[in-house]
């Protein structure tokens, strides 16, 4: 826990120091739209929309295969079930024959 803390804090120093560093102004211009705002701030903006598109795109596969794992589970289960119950019948049987 402490190491995911430490880790957090040096990459957002490094994130403060990067914006420290490119504080140019520049403006984006895509079809119509147009945003002036700090290169940094571009840029961190495009990093995170990056990462947000990705998420989205992956989260139909990651919740198809939560399901699935969610349906072996329980398949898992009910036959572990069924073979803790044949393993029963099965020594019930030896005791009458014996």
């Amino acid at each position: 826990m402490i190491a995911f803390l430490v880790i957090g804090l040096l990459i957002g120093g490094a994130a403060v120091a990067f914006v420290l560093q490119n504080i140019t102004p520049i403006t984006v211009t895509f079809i119509i739209w147009k945003f002036s705002g700090s290169l940094a701030m571009v840029i961190l903006s495009a990093i995170f929309s990056g990462a947000l598109v990705s998420t989205l795109v992956s989260l139909p596969s990651s919740i198809k295969k939560g399901l699935q794992i969610s349906s072996l589970t329980k398949r898992n289960s009910k036959l572990e079930k069924e073979l803790a119950d044949k393993k029963i019948e099965v020594e019930s049987e030896q005791l009458k024959v014996d």
